[in-house]
């Protein structure tokens, strides 16, 4: 077997980064490996793992994407869909993290651990979408449980960490954290109120309807991932923390589901931590998923509102679970199915 030439397009940014780490740690095979970047990025350095050589961002303008066999792109929206075109016409597998072909017709939005039938084979235009890091986080929970019995509707209202907005978003939040002490708190740039010390219940622009772009996205990828028939009513609040996004789910089925049931499921999925204790501090939290694959379910209940209801309590790490991690189980479904093997006419010379 040819390992495959991987590129990771978004560096030196943290998405990029967890990329880069997550591929080191799992010993993903490739026989190269380059950094890839745009603006103000290209030039600066970035780890290969913890022991790994040092890649200097190279400038994905001017790099010919021809000569890869896998583009994972952790970038923006608008720097996804000018290279993610590029790399998949000239012969390589792209996996991108962005919103950008997530809800594209022809393009498959691929969570190894739910929907694996969704890449049956090669897509025809080389391009899988990963879902946003908390659609990733509602999906691993649900799917198991919809194996109990026919999910009708889902009510999910989120906390999110400022890191699901990038570094700056983060910085934002410590410089005005550090303000109110002083009684100097700059003035918000990230957000659209003071974040520090604060919820803003706004995920995105608003909608003519009253929600927002985050909320109604959600709603259509979990719809894509799970059932196209499922209802989904949402409402996403940033919350002033660092790092994991959290979630409060109340479900309703079309037959019951018993609290046992349900975390026997949980017990046995891929991908699920359960932490369901009736005590206090018997429950995960987003500071517990730092660094951490699974997703954490906790508090496990009846929801005695609906027929057959239950409410529960999911947290994940949004920089780690979310895109990075899924974009390399995918890499690794592709490369397992004989996708990203190297094409002989991209080998340098030396090659066998």
């Amino acid at each position: 077997m040819r390992h495959p030439a991987i590129g990771v397009l978004g560096a030196p940014g943290q998405a990029a980064r967890e990329v880069l780490r997550c591929l080191a740690e799992r010993d993903f095979p490739h026989r190269s490996i380059v950094a890839l970047g745009t603006g103000r990025g290209v030039n600066q350095k970035i780890g290969f793992g913890e022991d790994g050589p040092v890649l200097t961002v190279a400038d994905a303008a001017r790099t010919d994407l021809s000569m890869l066999d896998l583009l994972i792109i952790a970038a923006e929206p608008a720097v996804a869909r000018t290279h993610a075109p590029r790399a998949a016409e000239g012969g390589a597998l792209v996996i991108d993290l962005s919103p950008a072909f997530r809800l594209e017709p022809g393009v498959p939005l691929l969570l190894p651990e739910v929907n694996p039938q969704a890449v049956a084979e090669r897509p025809k235009r080389g391009i899988i979408a990963t879902p946003d890091a908390l659609v990733t986080q509602m999906a691993v929970v649900l799917h198991p449980l919809m194996a109990l019995a026919p999910l009708l509707r889902v009510v999910a209202a989120s906390y999110e960490s400022t890191s699901g907005l990038g570094k700056a978003a983060m910085d934002e939040l410590w410089t005005q954290a550090r303000g109110v002490y002083v009684n100097e708190v700059p003035a918000p740039e990230q957000f659209p109120k003071q974040i520090a010390f604060n919820l803003i219940p706004q995920v995105e622009a608003f909608g003519a309807d009253g929600a927002t772009q985050g909320e109604l996205r959600m709603a259509q990828e979990v719809r894509k991932l799970l059932d196209p028939a499922l209802k989904v009513a949402s409402s996403r609040v940033r919350v002033p923390t660092f790092v994991g996004h959290a979630l409060a789910l109340h479900l309703e089925f079309a037959a019951p589901v018993t609290e046992a049931a349900a975390r026997a499921a949980m017990r046995d999925a891929e991908g699920i931590l359960l932490l369901d204790r009736r005590e206090e501090g018997g429950y995960a939290t987003p500071l517990d998923t730092a660094g951490e694959d699974l997703v954490q379910v906790s508090r496990i209940r009846v929801d005695p509102t609906v027929p057959h209801g239950l409410a529960l309590w999911c947290v994940a790490d949004n920089q780690r679970r979310g895109g990075p991690l899924t974009a390399v189980m995918a890499a690794e479904m592709a490369l397992a199915r004989g996708w990203l093997e190297a094409d002989p006419d991209k080998l340098p010379d030396s090659s066998p």
